[in-house]
């Protein structure tokens, strides 16, 4: 079995859920014991209980940085046992993103045999590695305090995209919150009162214009109506109810100024409760040289959101590009294709192999 598809599976078994936050850190411990085993320092970094682990040069430099995570969604324990079947591999993280942890740690221990084979160290290791604990709750404790630990020229986050098309736009992220307000009265008189959940419904409608938008590939902004909670009993109208919007955005949209508009038009209130950045991955002789190897994949776009969106405040350029899983992430049959897979490994490792 190749090795890296061995690793996935080892990974997979342990069920590393933020329900379950020390199988995350017997994760992590294992994968520090799979460094120690050959030779690779490392550093093990927490910051709020999320464990993080850093492959670096000495002096805390990384030509290129490999980015993954081994955090996974909620699944039943069935789906930590992992299956080969039809040239697939099956479990829970396999494509999301424990093949990615795997691959990444194969990489460096290969990279580092042969530069002992050459007389040299991890001074001149080629490539970095950042293996975080939370990506699937937002990255914060994980990837963007480990980010600001380091020093790197490109990162490579294995994380999204497919064999073909490596992604260099991902969408932004805001999440709102519209209250609605009334008065109370008795169901059976409804004219006393005032409806919190028609006033609330009154304001989607006008926030739901906004997002009325169209463009190739549907790279516009959009709006996901998620959560709506309300009313007390059901012989009473309602004097209070609250919605929460999943809003994402892309780098034509001021987001500021339509929020400002949205608060003009309507007769609740809105709370802007999260924001997270785009990713843009700039342009870099790195990527171009990964494309030459790579022969030559589309560049392109994705509408949901990974630990990349970090790199832009650290000032370093990156890509989130990863095998072939049919978009079965946290998906019951979630998996990932083993030719695939091993195909991403022979580009990257002659991709690093020429920075020797």
């Amino acid at each position: 079995m190749h090795p890296v598809v061995e690793l996935t599976q080892d990974l997979i078994r342990f069920p590393s859920m933020h329900s379950r936050p020390e199988e995350i850190q017997k994760c992590t411990a294992f994968m520090e014991g799979y460094l120690a085993r050959h030779g690779i320092g490392y550093r093990r970094i927490e910051q709020n209980g999320v464990p993080t682990l850093l492959v670096l040069r000495p002096d805390g430099s990384a030509p290129v940085l490999l980015m993954s995570h081994v955090d996974v969604v909620d699944a039943p324990k069935e789906l930590f046992v992992p299956r080969v079947a039809n040239g697939k591999l099956f479990g829970r993280g396999s494509i999301d993103d424990k093949y990615a942890a795997a691959l990444s740690l194969v990489l460096v221990v290969e990279q580092m045999e042969k530069l002992k084979a050459r007389g040299k160290t991890q001074a001149d290791l080629p490539c970095g590695l950042l293996i975080s604990g939370d990506e699937e709750i937002g990255g914060r404790n994980g990837a963007q305090a480990a980010l600001a630990q380091l020093k790197a020229e490109f990162a490579i986050a294995l994380d999204g995209g497919h064999l073909r098309k490596i992604v260099t736009k991902e969408k932004g992220i805001v999440r709102l919150k519209l209250v609605g307000r009334g008065t109370t009265a008795h169901g059976a008189r409804p004219w006393l009162g005032e409806n919190a959940i028609e006033n609330l419904i009154s304001d989607y409608l006008k926030i739901k214009r906004h997002f009325e938008l169209t463009a190739p590939g549907h790279w516009h902004r959009t709006l996901n109506f998620s959560r709506i909670q309300a009313g007390k009993a059901t012989n009473q109208v309602p004097d209070y109810a609250e919605a929460l919007f999943d809003i994402r955005f892309t780098e034509n949209d001021d987001m500021d100024a339509v929020v400002d508009a949205i608060r003009r038009e309507i007769k609740g209130e809105v709370q802007v409760v999260e924001r997270e950045p785009l990713f843009q991955g700039g342009s870099t002789s790195y990527l171009d040289r990964l494309m030459a190897v790579a022969g030559n994949p589309e560049l392109g776009c994705e509408h949901g959101a990974s630990d990349a969106r970090f790199l832009s405040a650290f000032g370093i350029p990156g890509i989130v590009w990863g095998p072939d899983g049919d978009n079965s992430a946290h998906a019951v049959d979630e998996h990932v294709n083993i030719d695939s897979l091993l195909a991403l490994h022979r580009i990257l490792d002659e991709f690093l192999t020429g920075l020797l």
